[in-house]
């Protein structure tokens, strides 16, 4: 008799275990639903702060706390950056990390409202929506855990803390400390005006700090003692423009001159300009900046200078992976684009009359049809992540229809429910996309095989930033 009770109870153990292993679509989104305030309210105090690459403290341990009450094993200050964070529940296959960002970005300051009004005149804002970025994906990191706690499915979730996206390259040195190494599949997200999960591109990027030594010299009664370093900026820069003519056409050179001197009647002795060079190809770009240095160097040579540069970032390209992305879209779709109500369709209607042309408020309810993106005009640190694991992402509509990122009317939109809609429109599509992967293991292993061929089997990774430590300081 207890034998056979015995042989009941395991029949009943494994009957349950396979209901709860199946996708319940409904109570998930249900769940993070019941869940849309307490995650909003987190996104918030973080669009308040706006935090600085490497400054993120606060929003951080933000992020970091909610994530340890939700029974997440923490390790802070990873791979050399204070603000950079894991959390992991779980064990053994599949190893899924989904990226969160919470970095804001320089002078663009913005009160919630549909107008231009800063909260601080050239203070920082949340312009590219990373305190929505850093929010929902912690709000899927929790609810799939939770289902691999109910469901008592193998495999392990984490969400890694990424600082300092916007030029600072923090997910390179997660990924040059080996933070990826075990990790079979990644999942991000980013905010936008509208809703997408097409096979994302993004261009390669190098930037360096060209810092010039002169001699200074009053201006007027001794010039020829002086050597001017800003006059070797001017001949670099001079040099870079001439080689726009001979680049491939999808190349994107950028520069400012960051420091030009102190007075008119002093020759500068010290100046420096900080250059971005891209394209979708890491392999050009390293060509590219080659050629950016040579220039630097013969400026030198003109104007009796000298000169040293420091590489602030290096990223890859972004490399695309249709079997996560074919799985992201299908979810996606089931979740559904972002519906205004009355009040979000007046703020909306109010923003798009800040843009020229006719946009209509309701396309964000839409998803865009799924097709491979062949005109990457942007950067992410995420290029390097996909080059070590197979990885995919999307886009929701946190801002209106229309909006730039980097601009005030998304940090306006990022602070309204407009904003954290859209969020919670990501965090389902990738605890959806997460749980259809521990329920069938074999789609990382398609995905793996995947990334193999597209990336060659030759390949070896050597972070285009080269052994520098992370620039803690580069917002200072």
């Amino acid at each position: 008799m207890k034998q056979q009770f015995t042989i009941i109870i395991l029949c009943l153990t494994v009957l349950l275990a396979g209901a709860y292993g199946q996708k319940p679509t409904e109570e998930i989104l249900k769940n993070l639903d019941e869940k849309t305030q307490e995650y909003a309210e987190t996104a918030h105090r973080i669009w308040k702060w706006a935090e600085l690459g490497y400054q993120e403290k606060s929003s951080s341990a933000l992020l970091q706390q909610k994530l340890k009450e939700a029974g997440f094993e923490i390790q802070s200050g990873v791979a050399g950056m204070p603000t950079a964070f894991t959390a992991a529940y779980g064990n053994g296959k599949p190893v899924i990390v989904i990226l969160a960002e919470f970095d804001a970005l320089p002078g663009v300051s913005q009160e919630a409202v549909p107008y231009r009004k800063p909260i601080i005149d050239g203070g920082a804002g949340h312009a590219c929506g990373h305190h929505l970025f850093g929010a929902g994906s912690m709000a899927a990191g929790i609810e799939i855990k939770n289902w691999l706690k109910k469901s008592q499915k193998q495999g392990t979730i984490r969400v890694y803390g990424t600082p300092a996206e916007e030029g600072g390259a923090g997910k390179v040195y997660m990924v040059r400390a080996g933070l990826f190494d075990d990790v079979d599949v990644v999942l991000h997200w980013h905010p936008s005006s509208v809703n997408s999960a097409s096979p994302g591109a993004a261009l390669a990027n190098k930037s360096a700090k060209f810092r010039f030594t002169g001699l200074a010299s009053h201006a007027a009664a001794a010039p020829e003692r002086g050597r001017s370093a800003l006059d070797a900026v001017e001949a670099m820069n001079y040099m870079v423009n001439m080689m726009r003519e001979h680049v491939p056409q999808e190349s994107r050179i950028h520069y400012v001159i960051t420091r030009g001197g102190e007075a008119p009647n002093v020759v500068p002795g010290f100046a420096e300009v900080y250059y971005y060079v891209r394209h979708p190809q890491m392999k050009q770009v390293i060509s590219l900046f080659e050629r950016v240095v040579k220039a630097a160097e013969g400026a030198t040579l003109g104007t009796g200078t000298t000169m040293e540069y420091e590489v602030i970032h290096g990223i890859y390209n972004l490399l695309p992976n249709e079997i996560l992305a074919e799985l992201m879209y299908k979810n996606l779709e089931i979740v559904g684009g972002v519906i205004y109500d009355e009040t979000e369709k007046a703020f909306a209607e109010k923003i798009i009359e800040s843009y020229p042309g006719d946009l209509d408020p309701a396309t964000a309810a839409t998803i865009l049809p799924y097709s491979i993106n062949t005109n990457p005009r942007g950067s992410t640190d995420v290029g390097d992540v996909s080059w070590a694991v197979p990885t995919t992402g999307m886009r929701a509509a946190t801002w209106v229809p229309g909006t730039s990122a980097h601009s005030w009317q998304a940090v306006a939109a990022g602070g309204t429910s407009i904003g954290q809609k859209g969020m919670m429109v990501a965090a389902k599509t990738i605890a959806l996309t997460a749980i259809d992967i521990y329920n069938d293991p074999s789609i990382a292993e398609k995905a793996k095989a995947e990334l193999l061929k597209r990336r060659g089997s030759d390949f070896v990774y050597e972070a285009l930033l080269g052994n520098r430590e992370p620039p803690l300081d580069y917002r200072n």
